[in-house]
């Protein structure tokens, strides 16, 4: 079961954090942070902090100030930062080594966080990194991407518009140590139709299989 907890950070009310700490548990945790449009209670972010666990990883999800607050809109990156720092930081007091990891929009904010504030990661999960936003069609700047040593890795389904596989494979050419996971038929969510033959629960069970391998490797 997870552990509730608070997390407090410079400029605001403290918020909510849920830990899942697995007996016996790897000595690298992974930070989880959720999308722009729901918190870490979303069915999502739920799956796989408990996914995690389950296969012995330490996970950590946490609510950002915005969604504390029950505003829909997600605050400016300042503040988004210092929130996961926070986190980030709370964490590193129940392992070795953090990483970074985040659905979408998390996912950047934990990229930003490593690659400009210099948070020493141990490594930095993509689930479906938001590289192209949808109001503009264009690829965001991916330079501090190209700053962050720890290994990074990406999920990116194909049917995803906001993390297209081939976008991002050009960009993990250009990564130090990087790698990308194509999803059969996932979307932005990791969702798949019936056509696939999978279910959507399984997929991202599998998602999380591979993260894990991963993360216990480093």
């Amino acid at each position: 079961m997870a552990r509730r907890l608070k997390v407090k950070w410079d400029g605001g009310e403290a918020v909510d954090a849920l830990l899942e700490v697995p007996k016996p548990g790897g000595r690298i945790g992974v930070l989880l942070a959720h999308g722009a449009g729901a918190g870490q209670r979303h069915r999502f972010m739920e799956q796989v902090r408990k996914g995690f666990a389950s296969l012995g990883v330490t996970a950590m999800t946490f609510d950002y100030s915005y969604v504390q607050a029950g505003r829909k809109a997600p605050d400016r990156m300042p503040k988004l930062l210092a929130v996961h720092k926070a986190a980030a930081d709370r964490l590193a007091t129940y392992v070795d080594g953090v990483v970074l990891g985040g659905k979408s929009m998390g996912g950047r904010v934990g990229s930003h966080l490593a690659g400009d504030e210099k948070w020493p990661a141990a490594g930095m999960l993509y689930l479906g990194y938001p590289l192209v936003p949808l109001r503009t069609g264009e690829p965001r700047p991916t330079d501090h991407l190209e700053r962050i040593a720890a290994p990074q890795l990406f999920f990116a389904g194909t049917r995803d518009r906001m993390s297209p596989p081939d976008l991002i494979a050009s960009l993990v050419k250009k990564l130090p140590a990087a790698a990308l996971n194509v999803v059969e038929f996932g979307d932005h969510s990791f969702k798949v139709p019936k056509k696939s033959g999978k279910a959507t629960r399984d997929v991202i069970d599998g998602i999380v299989a591979d993260a894990a391998q991963w993360v216990q490797s480093l």
